[in-house]
């Protein structure tokens, strides 16, 4: 056998140690904490690999052990396998707990980049409208509907129409006034 060092001395009685911190004891606690943070921290850094989140669940796991330690059954096992295993849940804790505000992000991205309800409803009427002014654009005469087409689809102004169809500017206004007429009737709008 090889020594490193001079002799080796006994870790401290860790279920006296939690025995005395059930009571209350600090100073029992201090030694407990000296004997099992390490693998406390070991343990816990394994599983998350975030240092800082690392830190956070072994004081954690370490707190719920200074709570606790009343709970400890000496007759059902060794402390450091409880206080681990105490490590070992709170650290799955973090994870799921993790993960799910992950997936409920996810989630509300999702939702939040599809189309709102009003946004396809608007779609949908803004179809029908159109449909229904196409529909009503047949019902105009040949003439009543090339000018309008015109002034209000292709933006001419009243004399450029006149000038595209070659005919005076009166007749023009005269057929989109009936063309108008028309559409407001097929539409069914009030004035």
């Amino acid at each position: 056998m090889v020594r490193l060092s001079g002799p080796v001395r006994p870790g401290p009685d860790l279920k006296e140690l939690v025995g005395r911190v059930a009571l209350g004891d600090q100073e029992a606690f201090g030694g407990l904490y000296d004997a099992v943070a390490g693998p406390v921290l070991g343990l816990v850094r394994r599983v998350l690999r975030d240092p800082a989140q690392s830190e956070e669940v072994a004081q954690e796991v370490l707190l719920e052990v200074w709570r606790k330690a009343a709970q400890y059954r000496p007759d059902r096992g060794e402390v450091l396998p409880w206080v681990l295993t105490i490590a070992h849940r709170r650290t799955v804790d973090r994870v799921r707990a993790a993960q799910a505000s992950a997936e409920r992000e996810q989630r509300l991205a999702a939702v939040s980049h599809g189309p709102a309800f009003d946004e396809v409803a608007e779609q949908v009427e803004g179809r029908l409208e159109r449909e229904q002014v196409r529909r009503c654009l047949k019902g105009l005469t040949e003439l009543q509907h090339e000018s309008v087409t015109l002034a209000y689809f292709r933006g001419c102004t009243y004399p450029q129409v006149a000038e595209l169809l070659g005919v005076p500017l009166g007749t023009v206004k005269t057929r989109i006034r009936d063309g108008l007429i028309r559409l407001r009737d097929c539409l069914g709008v009030t004035v």
